[in-house]
């Protein structure tokens, strides 16, 4: 089939059209500069990190990070692949679109395949896909490439009247394609909606967040880079790049010449934080300057790596490197010798010895890091994630997502109902979460002491805790500007009488800015990784061992009694394909890995406790959009320079269907952040073009949610294994919200508004009567939550080890001691006794304050 005659099926299957090979260079010219835009994160690592940075582990770990991934996908999944995305997104041609924007009529015109999004997809469900039904999907694409597998997925829309008499699914026509497209996306049979649902995210996802060249195979040589800052200076500077032969065919890139995503300018995103832009032209333009003057300060390097820079240890080095590292820390380590060949638990290759050891440095970890280094003992954390700060991020959506959120972002129930995301980064979620810090609730408190029988939650401790922890924070409500979605948010409230309130956050009344869901750019929002983990490191009684993540936690049997005692953790040790087994002997020992993590790491450390893992609880999210278009008028609202992404994240809150001050569970209604891919994997998808016209919408639609205290509950055995089912009472909650939201966005002055149902179903506010408004709002508030019609969302998981008086119903006690295993505590988010109903980072620092007070007077004893 020609080019033509495949743009007359609607379709290209070109990969060059307005998205180019490499870095703007076709296929068949030889490269010799390669240029980039300082927002590029390769960009980042080179100009900021020189030879004395990167000695410090943070180079090799980029380089372990960004090697090549593989595609393992036969050549008939492929072919499945590259139709399925390519019904996703098609290739839409202007005489249909009818536009005169450049940027407009090429995002319209561009395939998934024209991007190379399935390629990279590829490698997606290859490599990072962890979820127990990644088998089936690859079944699936195999099936799709038969015949007989498309007649069984597809029915009568797979036959011909003419020779071939039955097609494959990459055979058919884009028309057929999308038609089957839309019957699985409200399909009776639940698999096939799980299909349609994973197709259509990990598609979006990849397309619109995508910011950066896609690598498959080259060889690494040094050749000369220009630097554009900004357009106002020109650097020139040698570095490692990656160069291609031009007879590569599966490199493909989705980025321009500027390194951003083409499809950004049609749909009115910016990328990167433009003032981070300017934040690393100015620094590096002043470090050069101090370089040649032989002056740098450790606030420049701070700025550049973070401010916990100085109290890190790197595993991806030689062990005597390593060994002297945490020497330095002053610890004591002992190394096993180099003749004995493979490392275990019996004989690991590297033990060091603590005080306390802690596993986890989100919200809980750092916290009892933070008390225990400055109550003066020697504290060891180790997280699995990576380090990112300051002018080390990429406030990019796609490498942010893959690399500060647990298991690259792709986190799900098994049935697809739930989408998760969790932070998996120094800091855990506390480093790109939303900033909200709200007290918990007083008729929780009061639930928890009363019917639970924890009377911690009513103490003056747990007073203390929370303004201790909010002191430490900077917690304060005022706003000096507010953002797009929370200015929505308020107005409508007000129009409909709601009540609505000012949300406390970590962050100065001056700190607008939509990109904290990757991190903050200069460290105003305060995580952990800015505040109880800098006093870690300041006190000189710790340290932090990123990319490091714990195999089980060891404890043997206690002398005269029933109960096991812990004795440390072990933890993986990998340094140039060679795996070893380390080993942390502590006095205590607390696991605080997230309550989708704890619970994997306590059954693999062989606790038997029944209700390890039950009593999950996810705050399930439902969302409402509505657009507001941009004018030259003066009375646009919001202003037309506001962009549904910028802003304070979380500034405004709405009770009015909390029921607070009934039953305590219902739904508060609140603002999200999205940036473009998680933008699109939200929006209905009815059609290629439709999805298109949704996107050119982006900039100036605002989300607001409705987020239940869930009274169903889940068990989880692993990130990668998390079963939940919502009770009739938080699907009514859920559907109270979004009719409240709905009601909202029209008040606010919205145009057009909708939900995220597959139907796809919106209303123009402006032109529809009172009636019809109503039945739309009593029609879209009632859908089923639990069909994968709408999917629902969860930033928040709690629950899984619960707080508790008694071994038969909970995992640990009011001191955060596992029942167990003495001298094991936990103090993460999994010891919540319910669900709390507003966002947690507060009450999980306040629980996990108490708890190393706890584990204070524990070390005070057995330091005497």
């Amino acid at each position: 089939m020609n080019r033509k005659s495949m743009e007359n099926n609607g379709e290209s299957h070109s990969r060059n059209g307005s998205f180019r090979m490499g870095f703007g260079l076709g296929a068949n010219e030889a490269k010799v500069h390669t240029v980039l835009e300082l927002g590029s994160v390769d960009t980042h690592t080179t100009l900021l990190l020189d030879d004395g940075d990167v000695g410090d582990g943070e180079g090799e770990e980029r380089e372990k990070q960004q090697k090549p991934l593989t595609n393992s996908l036969s050549p008939r999944q492929m072919k499945s692949l590259v139709a399925l995305c390519d019904t996703i997104i098609p290739s839409v041609h202007n005489n249909v679109v009818g536009s005169s924007d450049e940027s407009v009529a090429n995002f319209y015109k561009t395939s998934a395949s024209m991007a190379g999004t399935p390629e990279h997809l590829g490698t997606v469900i290859s490599e990072k896909l962890k979820h127990p039904s990644t088998w089936l999907l690859q079944l699936t694409l195999w099936l799709l490439s038969t015949w007989f597998g498309t007649l069984i997925l597809c029915g009568m829309a797979s036959l011909s009247t003419s020779f071939p008499f039955f097609h494959s699914y990459p055979e058919m026509s884009l028309f057929k394609r999308q038609r089957v497209m839309q019957n699985w996306s409200l399909s009776y049979l639940r698999p096939l909606r799980m299909f349609f649902r994973t197709i259509k995210l990990l598609t979006l996802l990849v397309f619109f967040t995508q910011g950066r060249e896609i690598q498959s195979e080259g060889h690494k040589g040094v050749s000369p880079i220009i630097v554009h800052l900004n357009s106002m200076c020109i650097i020139q500077i040698n570095v490692q790049v990656v160069t291609y032969s031009s007879d590569i065919q599966s490199n493909r890139t989705l980025v321009d010449e500027a390194q951003e995503n083409p499809s950004w300018k049609a749909i009115g995103y910016c990328g990167p934080d433009p003032e981070f832009k300017a934040q690393l032209k100015n620094h590096f333009l002043n470090r050069t300057s101090k370089e040649e003057e032989h002056e740098e300060r450790d606030d420049d390097t701070e700025e550049v790596r973070g401010p916990l820079h100085k109290g890190l240890v790197h595993l991806n080095y030689p062990r005597h490197i390593i060994t002297d590292s945490l020497r330095r820390f002053g610890f004591s380590v002992s190394t096993t010798p180099k003749k004995i060949k493979v490392s275990n638990l019996s004989s690991p290759s590297l033990v060091i010895q603590c005080d306390a050891v802690v596993v986890g440095s989100g919200s809980g970890g750092g916290v009892v890091a933070g008390v225990l280094a400055n109550a003066g003992y020697k504290v060891l954390v180790l997280e699995k994630g990576s380090y990112f700060a300051r002018n080390n991020l990429s406030l990019l959506e796609g490498p942010s997502i893959d690399q500060m959120y647990l298991s690259n972002g792709l986190v799900a129930t098994t049935d697809m109902s739930v989408l998760i995301l969790a932070g998996s980064t120094v800091g855990g979620g506390s480093a790109v979460n939303w900033s909200a810090s709200i007290k918990t609730p007083q008729h929780v408190c009061k639930e928890w002491c009363d019917r639970h029988e924890l009377e911690l939650f009513e103490s003056k401790l747990y007073k203390e805790a929370m303004d201790a922890v909010c002191d430490k924070m900077g917690v304060q409500s005022e706003i000096e500007e507010e953002g797009f979605n929370n200015e929505v948010l308020r107005r409508g409230c007000l129009e409909m009488g709601y009540p609505v309130c000012n949300i406390p956050r970590n962050a100065s009344s001056n700190h607008y800015c939509g990109w904290c869901c990757m991190g903050c750019k200069d460290g105003k929002k305060k995580s952990t990784s800015e505040t109880w983990l800098v006093d870690l490191v300041k006190s000189g009684n710790g340290a932090i061992i990123p990319s490091c993540e714990a195999i089980q936690v060891l404890h043997k049997k206690k002398k005269g009694s029933d109960r096991n005692i812990a004795r440390g953790v072990a933890f993986a040790i990998e340094y140039k394909g060679k795996k070893d087994i380390g080993v942390v002997e502590s006095k205590v020992t607390i696991v605080a890995c997230g309550a989708l993590s704890t619970p994997a790491l306590l059954k693999r450390s062989g606790l038997k406790n029944e209700n390890i893992g039950r009593n999950l609880h996810l705050h399930p999210v439902a969302m409402a959009w509505g657009y507001f278009p941009d004018s030259s008028s003066p009375d646009t609202w919001p202003e037309k320079h506001k962009k549904s992404y910028e802003g304070g994240i979380m500034t405004a809150m709405s009770t009015v269907a909390a029921q607070f001050d009934k039953s305590g569970y219902g739904a508060v209604v609140q603002t999200p952040a999205l940036h473009p891919g998680m933008f699109s994997i939200l929006m209905p998808w009815t059609s290629g073009k439709d999805m298109k016209d949704r996107m050119l919408k982006f900039s100036r639609t605002a989300h607001v949610f409705a987020l239940a205290r869930d009274q169903g509950s889940g068990t989880v055995n692993s990130p990668s294994l998390i079963s939940y089912q919502l009770k009739d009472v938080d699907k009514d909650n859920l559907n109270i919200g979004i009719e409240k939201v709905l009601r909202i966005l029209a008040a606010a002055g919205a145009e057009e508004i909708g939900t995220h149902n597959n139907k796809g179903r919106s209303i123009n506010v402006k032109q529809v009567s009172y009636h019809e408004f109503e039945k739309f709002v009593k029609e879209e508030s009632s859908v089923s939550l639990t069909d994968l019609a709408t999917p629902l969302c969860s930033a928040h998981q709690m629950g899984s080890c619960k707080m508790g008086t008694n071994p038969s119903d909970s995992v640990v006690n009011q001191m955060g001691e596992t029942w167990e295993v003495e001298g094991l505590f936990l103090a993460d988010t999994s010891v919540f006794p319910t669900a709390l109903g507003v966002n947690p980072m507060v009450t999980v620092q306040a629980i996990a304050y108490c708890t190393a007070q706890s584990v204070v007077e524990v070390l005070r004893r057995k330091i005497k």
